[in-house]
């Protein structure tokens, strides 16, 4: 009797950062025989996906179903943190979903993006084995699950004791400062949800990662261990990467400008600086890293933000000029390249020349640089990249920080002093490369046939297959 094809639906949180991750989730899958459906909310809230966006989506994964559900407005727009307004948005979509879930003819898995805990209620209604996706590091799941236990009868707020250091089952020490900004503070709103939506993950089948044992054994083993959710169950957890972003051209056919000047530049030579979609910083800021770069002697390749005062990314006449020192792109025009707002980061990372990377430590860019044997200067800026640093430097050793964040001015001396520890041929430059070469190594093997990651999307399938197709209860 011929095997009925499964089929799973992906459902990621607002933004393109949440939706790659899925995309990529979603190649996995049809690869290995699913039918796979994105169903991405479309709300007149800031931050959703537009339809052209996921139309170019569609047009480049052919084998890919993309299904836009309009939901209504919160009705709110002075949320004090803009996650709130995220969680909100999601849970006013449930009503779309269900009725969009409802509609097919059998569902067999709903993979939740970890913002997408009140979907839980939508597939428990509807008999739909739930999922979930994470887009951030193992370490940094081992912490939160462990926090709803923990956090509720702490000494104080995190954000009271910033330099105790904490201990958690799969994680090194952090600092309480080092914990995500969302639930800095005990008593707010935010932490409550966030805490409560950790709590509600061990509800799921299991927990797909965007990982690979051997980058974060310490973490996967408290995990399967029961150690981070006080001897509750823990849902199994798949380390199935690293799942990367492959080399993008922004939409572009020709090849882009800045890797026909990185073919000219010697091997692991040049530093690139990326700080992400939002990575933006003051003038003062961009002017420190000016200096620093001008005077480390080092090759760099830098992309440039508007400053927050300066929201727009439109094109302006002289717009780098106006923000950096004067006559900076002139001195350093035979070393140094810099972008307005974007480069194919990927293409970038894997490129011969690229010898380091100044990066604000969002998972996926860390994972990137990885999978390319980059060595990271981490210079975190919101969310959980300040527990990404903690992780990329204290238990991975790919990485060293930029040192004067914390304090909202990373001076130029900073800047020369770690793009010439990373670039410069010294002994803690090297040990950090030869490092980060054996991790990109254990990527690769990861995702051989019979190694962890291929094994782990096995057991996932293993578990999908054990469940029948569903029959969708009628609404009560």
């Amino acid at each position: 009797m011929a095997v009925t094809q499964k089929t799973v639906i992906l459902y990621p949180s607002l933004g393109v950062g949440h939706l790659n991750p899925m995309v990529e989730l979603a190649k996995l899958f049809l690869r290995r025989g699913l039918a796979v459906v994105i169903a991405v909310v479309d709300s007149p809230d800031k931050d959703s996906v537009s339809a052209d966006a996921i139309a170019r989506l569609a047009a480049a994964n052919p084998g890919m179903a993309f299904r836009l559900l309009p939901v209504p407005s919160t009705g709110r727009d002075d949320y004090p943190n803009p996650v709130m307004r995220i969680l909100d948005v999601m849970r006013v979509s449930n009503p779309a979903l269900r009725e969009f879930l409802r509609a097919l003819p059998a569902v067999d898995a709903l993979v939740l993006d970890m913002f997408c805990t009140d979907a839980l209620d939508v597939a428990a209604e509807l008999s739909i084995p739930p999922y979930f996706s994470s887009p951030s590091a193992l370490g940094y799941i081992a912490i939160m699950l462990h926090l709803p236990d923990y956090y509720p009868t702490a000494p104080a707020s995190f954000k009271d004791t910033p330099e105790a250091v904490l201990r958690f089952p799969g994680a090194p020490p952090i600092r309480a400062l080092d914990i995500a900004s969302t639930v800095q503070d005990r008593d707010s709103d935010i932490a409550r949800a966030r805490l409560a939506q950790c709590a509600r993950m061990l509800e799921a089948r299991g927990i797909l990662v965007n990982s690979f044992d051997w980058l974060e054994s310490r973490a996967l083993e408290a995990l399967r261990g029961g150690l981070c959710t006080h001897g509750r169950p823990t849902p199994p957890v798949h380390c199935i990467g690293p799942l990367v972003l492959p080399g993008s051209t922004g939409g572009i056919s020709e090849r882009h400008a800045c890797l026909e000047w990185l073919d000219t530049q010697p091997d692991r030579s040049v530093v690139f600086l990326s700080f992400g979609s939002l990575g933006r910083f003051s003038t003062e800021q961009l002017r420190e890293m000016a200096v620093g770069l001008e005077n480390s002697g080092q090759r760099f390749l830098w992309i440039v933000r508007n400053p927050p005062e300066q929201q727009s990314n439109s094109v302006e006449p002289d717009f780098l000029g106006s923000l950096l020192p004067e006559g900076f792109l002139e001195r350093t025009k035979e070393r140094g390249f810099v972008l307005k707002n974007w480069a194919p980061q990927s293409e970038v990372l894997q490129h011969q020349s690229i010898g380091a990377f100044v990066t604000h430590c969002g998972w996926n860019s860390t994972l990137e640089s990885i999978a390319a044997g980059v060595p990271m200067i981490c210079w975190p800026l919101y969310a959980e990249q300040r527990m990404n640093k903690v992780l990329i430097v204290e238990e991975m050793k790919v990485g060293v920080v930029m040192e004067g964040y914390e304090e909202g001015l990373v001076k130029a001396e900073e800047v020369e002093r770690k793009v010439r520890l990373l670039v410069v041929d010294c002994d803690e430059g090297k040990e950090l490369r030869q490092r980060v070469m054996t991790a990109k190594e254990m990527a690769i093997d990861a995702l051989n046939g019979g190694a962890s990651s291929e094994v782990a999307l096995d057991e996932f399938l293993t578990d999908l297959h054990k469940n029948t197709t569903c029959t969708m209860k009628s609404a009560t």
